[in-house]
Parts: C-alpha cells; sequence; structure tokens
C-alpha cells in the first residue's frame, strides 16, 4: 500500500478537520492555504528560494 495520499483525500481530510460550522470561504481558505504550503515545499525541494537577507530587501523595496 502506497503512503502518498491523493489530492482528493488530502482536501477531504482538511474539510473534515473544520469545525462543522465553518463557511464555504473558510473552508476554501484553509485549502488554498494548503496548497500554497505544498507549492512552497516544492519549490524548497527544488531548490528554488532565496535568503533571508534577499527576501529582507524586496520586502523593504514594497515599503518604498
Amino acid at each position: 500500500m502506497s503512503s502518498v495520499v491523493s489530492v482528493k483525500e488530502q482536501m477531504s481530510n482538511i474539510i473534515q478537520d473544520q469545525p462543522e460550522d465553518s463557511s464555504y470561504e473558510e473552508i476554501l481558505r484553509e485549502l488554498a492555504f494548503a496548497l500554497m504550503i505544498d507549492r512552497g515545499m516544492a519549490d524548497s525541494r527544488a531548490g528554488r528560494t532565496i535568503s533571508h537577507d534577499e527576501m529582507k530587501r524586496r520586502i523593504a523595496g514594497w515599503q518604498a
């Protein structure tokens, strides 16, 4: 048996973990957050990262 969880199963688990009174928007936000985490982890594994100092420089540019 494979330990890889299908996308459908992962989404189902996220939805099941939400409180019963969660709104549609709250559930979508949680699903989107999980997707962002997955993409970030894939970027990290592929070496598509920047240093902390580079990120600080970029953020400082946003505030100008």
